[in-house]
């Protein structure tokens, strides 16, 4: 690797350095800009009066963002292995809708793509606390996944009953005009959303109703009981074979946490 790519390197894909958080802190500014610039382009009067500027920053930041790809592929030295990485398919899409714009109307929509790669914030700061509670949390969906399920079997069996019987009860002069349009009233109600597009006009129907609403205060509890039960789970695991500061898992040989660089005590490491 010649000495100039490995400087593009350092600033580009490294944060420790200060012209590689510089950098990525660049980055991060043009992305929010990126992303404001689409949201007030969707704001008709604002699009009206100033349409040629929207059309001039967008491909701007375009012209940007595509030179920062160039630069990475040119600069990494496994060019696949970043381009099919989830920050690499991240750059590749964020680019492509303004080109395809250009001979497939309507392709610009998905410019907003670009907002996922705000994500990087996580690896410029190196928030590891963070990150490190989402982990804790797709730990405890992933280790609540059979009673999940079986609690989104249930309630699915719940809104096709109710539905069902609200449609025989209420019948289509009142709304419930098939068994599919009944059960999406049911779903509204057990969620408590309440639309009002579609409501009860008989005092059975209206029973039923009550009885789904109260229902749903229950139902709604129930997934965060579960997750929550897990997440305490993981909580008192990491107390006792976890960091006290960033709760990262502790190497039993290990006298400082490999994380964050706190000192373990010795009864975390028995």
């Amino acid at each position: 690797m010649s000495k100039t790519k490995k400087q593009i390197y350092r600033i580009i894909f490294e944060h420790d350095t200060p012209l590689g958080k510089g950098f990525d802190i660049c980055l991060i500014i043009l992305v929010l800009l990126s992303v404001l610039t689409i949201m007030l382009e969707t704001v008709q009067d604002y699009y009206i009066s100033h349409s040629k500027l929207f059309y001039i920053l967008e491909w701007m930041f375009t012209g940007i963002f595509t030179i920062e790809l160039a630069l990475r592929l040119y600069s990494a030295p496994k060019k696949l292995s970043y381009l099919f990485s989830f920050y690499g398919l991240i750059d590749v899409i964020s680019v492509i809708p303004t080109y395809l714009a250009t001979v497939l109307p309507g392709a610009q929509a998905f410019i907003i793509i670009r907002a996922l790669r705000l994500l990087r914030v996580f690896r410029i700061l190196k928030l590891s606390q963070y990150t490190n509670a989402g982990s804790q949390l797709k730990q405890a969906i992933y280790s609540s996944r059979t009673k999940i399920i079986v609690f989104i079997f249930f309630v699915i069996t719940l809104v096709t009953i109710m539905g069902t019987g609200m449609y025989y009860i209420e019948g289509p002069k009142n709304g419930f005009t098939s068994i599919p349009t009944s059960i999406y009233w049911a779903i509204v109600t057990m969620t408590t959303v309440g639309y009002g597009d579609i409501t009860p006009l008989t005092t059975l129907g209206q029973f039923l109703s009550a009885a789904l609403m109260i229902t749903g205060y229950g139902v709604i509890a129930v997934p965060t009981g579960i997750i929550s039960t897990e997440m305490s789970k993981i909580d008192r695991y990491q107390e006792e074979k976890g960091c006290e500061i960033c709760k990262s898992s502790k190497d039993e040989v290990a006298n400082y946490c490999y994380n964050c660089g706190k000192k373990l005590s010795l009864s975390s490491k028995n």
